[in-house]
């Protein structure tokens, strides 16, 4: 099943919906869909949009789910110092 994802301007996942939520929801226009994460409310600049929409195919929802956990591992391990992964200053 294909499944829409949006990304941030910082690469965090926020929302996640299926082809068929796409349809139902968005009329299948992944624009609106990137419009509605984007918009900070009733005033704000519609030419002004943040992040973006990828398009990802798995098996199951369960395998989604999978990947976005493990999205941002490296990053964690990375600021929080984890076995090598702290910055060095030569």
């Amino acid at each position: 099943m294909k499944y829409y994802v949006y990304f941030d301007a910082y690469g965090h996942v926020r929302q996640a919906i299926s082809e068929k939520q796409l349809a139902e929801q968005y009329q299948n226009d992944v624009d609106k869909f990137l419009e509605a994460m984007c918009s900070r409310g009733a005033d704000a600049d519609r030419g002004h949009i943040n992040g973006h929409v990828g398009t990802l195919t798995f098996q199951s929802e369960q395998e989604l789910t999978d990947y976005l956990e493990s999205l941002g591992d490296e990053i964690a391990g990375f600021y929080k110092a984890d076995a090598d992964s702290r910055p060095y200053n030569f």
